[in-house]
């Protein structure tokens, strides 16, 4: 772990894991895959989500927003890993470095994969959102247990949130210049222009 808090996820080997451990760089190897195995272990994820996403994106992609969802919440419906799930976004929030090494992880290992789904032109922002969807359940469901997103089954949650997945991967996004000018949000008129009417 401390070979990764000093020099990030991505500059870090596995050969230099085990030179700082002062093991052959072999017996590294031998238990671990790669430095994302590697990292996952020091960090405890309670469900690999890129070994997870493989599986997912090997699939039919008409429904993967749902399957997405569906994937997440069943995995954390064992209490166990609930339990680690909750430590693990509670850590990230709190400590700085477990927050760099989780999200240098999850852009290299997950996100990444994730933008190759689509091949629009703006992929990583399509990514990005899925991302922040899937972090705020994670915060509301677990964290905050916020109801009846609580106690929704995982059936249900991915039927309302799959087709928002659906959407940021493959349907046409706003335009990004403009996008939201001239909107009325309840009475009020979002103008991001600055010259004056």
């Amino acid at each position: 772990m401390a070979e990764f808090a000093d020099n990030g996820y991505d500059a870090t080997s596995l050969r230099a894991v085990a030179r700082r451990a002062g093991v052959d760089a072999a017996l590294v190897h031998h238990y671990f895959d790669g430095k994302a195995d590697l990292l996952a272990a020091a960090i405890e994820f309670p469900v690999r989500p890129d070994r997870l996403l493989d599986q997912l994106i090997a699939g039919p992609h008409p429904e993967l927003g749902a399957r997405i969802v569906l994937a997440i919440t069943t995995q954390l419906e064992d209490p166990r890993r609930r339990q680690r799930a909750v430590a693990l976004v509670r850590a990230a929030v709190a400590n700085e470095p477990v927050a760099s090494l989780a999200k240098a992880f999850l852009v290299r290992e997950v996100l990444s994969r994730l933008a190759e789904v689509t091949d629009a032109a703006d992929a990583e922002l399509r990514a990005n959102l899925v991302g922040s969807q899937i972090i705020g359940l994670l915060i509301t469901r677990y964290v905050l247990e916020l109801e009846p997103i609580a106690s929704a089954s995982p059936q249900q949650l991915a039927a309302q949130l799959g087709p928002t997945l659906q959407r940021y991967l493959f349907d046409r996004l706003g335009e990004a210049a403009g996008a939201g000018e001239g909107v009325d949000a309840g009475g009020i008129r979002i103008n991001n222009s600055s010259r004056d009417e």
